[in-house]
């Protein structure tokens, strides 16, 4: 077998229950030099950030985080005995990115994508980041397929019934795979995450250092239904794209031809004393067994309108709000900071 297709493997949507989470701990105080209350004092707020999404998420599935040696002390003391800390070296703590890409099968069996990892264009050291989806892998007792693509798990969306969304410019950047064509990195996608549709999405965020992820404009969050970021004005720095995004999700159709509902999710912004702009994203959120873990950026309305639609679109569900703003100044939020295990014993046949 040499590909996840040939053994019927493919992606299913992150709603799908879950054996567990996966978490690594942020290890890295330069991924906050940007901060406006400066580098040190975010990344200890960002630590704590981080307890806080590891901890609501153990009340609804187990969470394994993945620290350095030097840091499982403090891991313990700061998520308490319900996190099991599993000592591995990493780079940082951007484990949607660096780990795997889990896939089932209809026969139960679990398996994964160890994807190419070049720290999202090699703007950051990536070296022992680049082992962590094996070595995640491993710790699952899942299958591993080498990955032909350099790709980062927030790049990638799945409905789970054949439609992938992502954004031309990251998965098509000179940085990722400057010796691909489009029609080649389809073909890649296709085959390794059995998707027969892909929705290409504009992703020229400047300010973006991932280079425009996926998991940072917009989400299915049931079978033919997508939120996605919405500009509240034309003063939004990334206005154009937002709306053009919009446009193209209105008039698409999914792997079974069912018409797009698009559900906006607005994404306020505001100017920081250090000249940087705080634009916030609703849509990077994680989806638990019985919970959505979102985030807010004290913006007081904003905020609760935030909470207000996740009420309504996830009305089986728990919504738990954390202040994660902190974590954004990163880089992020909390999808880009877990990754999904797939349960392989609670599969509908019709996913696919």
């Amino acid at each position: 077998m040499t590909t996840p297709k040939q053994g019927g493997f493919y992606m299913p949507a992150e709603w799908h229950p879950h054996s567990a989470c996966w978490m690594a701990w942020p290890s890295s105080k330069d991924t906050y030099a940007d901060a406006p209350e400066g580098r040190d004092s975010a990344f200890e707020k960002a630590k704590v950030a981080y307890s806080k999404v590891a901890n609501a998420i153990a009340g609804f599935e187990p969470v394994n985080m993945l620290a350095n040696k030097a840091d499982a002390a403090e891991v313990k003391r700061l998520c308490g005995n319900s996190i099991p800390v599993i000592e591995v070296e990493i780079d940082d703590g951007w484990l949607r990115d660096s780990g795997p890409t889990f896939v089932i099968n209809q026969k139960n069996e679990l398996a994964g994508i160890d994807w190419i990892f070049n720290g999202w264009g090699n703007k950051c050291a990536h070296e022992k980041d680049a082992s962590v989806a094996a070595e995640v892998l491993a710790l699952a007792g899942a299958r591993r397929f080498s990955g032909p693509l350099v790709l980062e798990g927030g790049g990638i969306h799945v409905d789970g019934e054949g439609t992938l969304l992502v954004t031309a410019d990251c998965l098509l950047n000179k940085n990722r795979n400057p010796e691909l064509s489009k029609a080649q990195v389809e073909e890649y996608l296709q085959t390794y995450l059995n998707v027969s549709k892909i929705i290409w999405l504009n992703g020229f965020i400047p300010a973006d250092m991932t280079d425009g992820h996926i998991d940072g404009l917009a989400c299915f969050i049931r079978p033919g239904v997508i939120m996605a970021a919405s500009p509240p004005d034309d003063g939004h720095p990334d206005y154009d794209v937002l709306q053009e995004n919009l446009e193209i999700l209105r008039n698409s159709t999914d792997a079974k031809n069912r018409p797009i509902e698009v559900v906006e999710m607005v994404a306020p912004y505001r100017y920081l004393d250090n000249g940087m702009i705080l634009d916030a994203c609703y849509v990077n959120f994680y989806i638990a067994n019985g919970g959505v873990i979102v985030p807010s950026y004290n913006f007081k309305e904003e905020d609760r309108l935030a909470y207000a639609i996740f009420k309504k679109q996830f009305p089986q569900h728990e919504i738990i709000q954390l202040d994660t703003e902190v974590i954004h100044y990163g880089g992020g939020n909390i999808h880009c900071i877990t990754q999904q295990q797939p349960k392989v014993s609670e599969m509908n046949p019709n996913n696919k």
